[in-house]
């Protein structure tokens, strides 16, 4: 509760708070009510006016809304179908004037070698890029994605079949052209300060180069060619230098999924462009965060005012800032401490990021906030606190900062961040930009804020969120000691002695985390959301964050014999059932399971080695067998890969591997055009279970990826769940 003299809320969202609540009591929120939140990410300052972009999705319909302090939020785009066309990658023009991004999916990083066309359109569907207007107008650029504008603004630069294009911003009427001609294939478009030159990096499979094209005499050349993965080029503050980061040797994506520590470590190189000649400026430490691993951020290296490099290093086994002055042989950490960074921007003094860094509570390590650092801080300070959750920061033209806020109860969206000290105690120092005020976000008086497009108002909405419940951090020991941390989701009205049916849910990635309250991806966004639909039927659900996740340092991300490498996640399954077994209002008789990718590998592991405790189960598009998804991650140029070795001990880690004690009745989902998990998968478990005599249903997507790009088929996949759920742990 607020107790400043200053906070105010609006009394038209109390009177709607209150006319939903008697609805409640009427009728119970659907599937469709759980997932009609919008959802909102990719909050992006403009270089001027002050004007900040973000993407909403709203059940299907996916467009860019813009605002600023001083200015009305409005779509800049205008679609309004479910059509299954995404929107990413979104960027100002200098002026502040309009937006480019990402329309659709394309096939880039997929073995698919077309567009994805979910909703079945009627029309040759490419992902493409698109610039919209402040004042609404929309131009389609061409096919293509990762647009950057240029300097002046002018022109565009973008990314089509590892090729780069421009395109004239102004007049409409000239076509694109290739920019330029060049092997490799090309990303991480990076225009000079100066605007004369663009640098990106060249990907030649096994090692990769800097390129420098200069616009003015059509010239190509390569700076510092080595026999490494070059990448993340950033250029000096007067465009004679780029830094770039090198990771030596090669490895293959499945070596990134297991080691700690590389033979040579990455290291950062300074090229002078106008020679082509580089020398390495900084290398890691060989053992503890040899490896690479990158941050959340546009560039992994950031380029300060006063010439110094901030760069994320996982040297303590967190991932942590560092800075580095060129001349200088040792990094300065800025942010220390047993926690992560995220999503890192910087306006070349300040530095701003998300973390579950303690601020005042210590369950915030479950939790994300803004955080601020600066060089000559003596330590980060936390720019929001409290029980809500902060991320995606960004730095406003006038030096304000803007980012996404959640809490357990309402969805991510932006807000304006208000200069206050840190006090502790549950003060929030934030208002919605241009928005309608909500619980979280109560607006000191005086603030001159407008009423935002009132999505958090519309009554599906609130009727759902006002009875969602509060999760709870519990942590529980797995099977082998490892502490392993959860939500605790249980229904309000549950009484002691209550036995319930419960769910166990598993994220997947495995590299996620799930938060008390909206995680800020859409995908767990909507599994949060489910979980609390589960809870308002009366289910009790605990999400688990087992070993390999985020959130809690590089010995447990990079946890022993993991995944395809054993499979020792399943003792963080069999830890979650001992602690349930020990809960007052848990049914013993009635635990259920749910997933999705790394999520259904869990849950589909969970049945086939422990149907006596698991009794039904959920699984979306998970792995099922290692041996055979890993074909695609194998490194066949190296002589001492032993295929047979490894295919044995990733089966033997895998569901496939337990069918003949699978007993339990399971709901398998997937779309056949998922470009993240093998179709097989599904296609392969399904008859290897029916021919065991296991009660198998299934509901699958034509033309659907791996998250799913329909809300409707969302909502459909979530409704048998739903129902699946009522039938085997309810008897419904």
């Amino acid at each position: 509760m607020l107790t400043a003299p200053t906070m105010r809320i609006l009394p038209a969202v109390v009177a709607l708070c209150v006319s939903v609540s008697v609805a409640i009591a009427q009728k119970p929120f659907s599937v469709a009510d759980a997932l009609s939140a919008p959802f909102m990410n990719q909050l992006t300052a403009a270089p001027s006016k002050s004007r900040v972009a973000w993407f909403v999705d709203d059940e299907g319909k996916r467009n860019v809304w813009a605002a600023s302090p001083s200015e009305k939020a409005r779509s800049l785009t205008h679609y309004t179908q479910d059509d299954g066309q995404d929107i990413d990658d979104i960027i100002w023009s200098p002026d502040g004037e309009r937006v480019a991004y990402t329309h659709g999916t394309g096939p880039d990083g997929s073995e698919h070698p077309v567009a994805a066309n979910p909703a079945h359109l009627q029309e040759d569907v490419q992902q493409r890029v698109d610039i919209a207007t402040w004042d609404g107008a929309v131009r389609v650029v061409g096919a293509g994605h990762k647009p950057v504008f240029s300097v002046d603004g002018r022109r565009m630069f973008y990314l089509h079949e590892g090729k780069i294009y421009a395109a004239d911003v102004t007049d409409a009427a000239k076509q694109p052209e290739q920019l330029v001609i060049a092997e490799g294939h090309a990303s991480q478009l990076r225009p000079s300060l100066d605007g004369a030159k663009l640098a990106f990096v060249s990907e030649r499979g096994d090692h990769s180069f800097i390129g420098v094209f200069t616009f003015a005499t059509k010239t190509l050349e390569y700076v510092d060619p080595g026999t490494g993965k070059d990448h993340d080029p950033v250029w000096s503050a007067d465009s004679r230098r780029i830094a770039f980061i090198r990771e030596s040797p090669v490895l293959t994506e499945l070596d990134l999924r297991w080691m700690r520590s590389v033979p040579v470590p990455w290291s950062i190189r300074m090229a002078d462009v106008a020679s082509g000649e580089g020398r390495q400026i900084w290398q890691a430490d060989k053992g503890t965060g040899s490896l690479f691993h990158e941050m959340v951020a546009t560039n992994q290296l950031l380029g300060m005012k006063d010439g110094r490099i901030v760069f994320a290093w996982e040297k303590t086994g967190w991932l942590h800032l560092y800075s580095l002055l060129p001349g200088e042989k040792q990094a300065k950490e800025l942010t220390p401490g047993e926690f992560e960074i995220d999503d890192v921007v910087t306006d070349g003094e300040r530095i701003v990021y998300s973390s579950n860094q303690v601020a005042e509570k210590s369950d915030d390590i479950d939790r994300k906030h803004i955080w601020s650092v600066e060089q000559n801080r003596p330590a980060p300070e936390p720019a929001t606190w409290g029980t809500g959750l902060e991320t995606n920061p960004t730095i406003l033209a006038n030096g304000q900062m803007a980012a996404m806020q959640a809490n357990w109860r309402v969805s991510f969206a932006p807000v304006l961040l208000m200069p206050r000290p840190f006090q502790k105690g549950p003060l929030f120092h934030t208002c919605a930009i241009n928005g309608l005020q909500r619980d979280i976000n109560r607006c000191e008086a005086g603030a001159g804020l407008t009423p935002l497009v009132p999505y958090h108002a519309s009554p599906a909405h609130l009727q759902r969120s006002t009875v969602f419940v509060e999760p709870k951090m519990v942590v529980f020991p797995a099977s082998d000691g490892l502490s392993i941390h959860g939500q605790w989701f249980l229904p309000t009205n549950a009484k002691p002695g209550d036995k319930l049916p419960t769910i166990v849910f598993f994220h997947g990635g495995s590299r996620r985390q799930m938060l008390l309250g909206y995680n800020a991806m859409q995908y767990y966004a909507q599994a949060y959301e489910l979980n609390q639909y589960f809870v308002s039927r009366g289910y009790a659900v605990l999400s688990v964050n087992y070993r390999s996740g985020t959130g809690y340092g590089m010995e447990f991300r990079q946890a022993k014999d993991y995944g395809v490498f054993g499979g020792s996640e399943y003792r963080d399954i069999e830890g979650a059932v001992k602690w349930l077994k020990a809960q007052p209002n848990v049914d013993a008789k009635r635990i259920g399971a749910w997933g999705g990718s790394y999520g259904g590998y869990m849950t589909a592991l969970a049945l086939a080695r422990d149907s006596a405790d698991f009794v039904a189960g959920v699984d979306l598009h998970g792995v099922h067998d290692w041996s055979f998804e890993m074909d695609s991650w194998k490194q066949t140029s190296d002589p001492n890969y032993d295929a047979a070795a490894r295919a044995k001990i990733a089966f033997a880690a895998s569901p496939m591997a337990d069918v003949a004690k699978w007993k339990s009745p399971v709901l398998l989902m997937q779309g056949d055009d998922d470009r993240n998990v093998l179709f097989g998968q599904t296609v392969r478990l399904a008859a290897a279970l029916r021919a065991e005599g296991v009660d198998v249903e299934e509901k699958i997507f034509p033309d659907e990826v791996h998250d799913f790009l329909l809300h409707r088929n969302w909502v459909a996949a979530y409704q048998a769940a739903a129902d699946f759920f009522d039938r085997k742990l309810k008897g419904k």
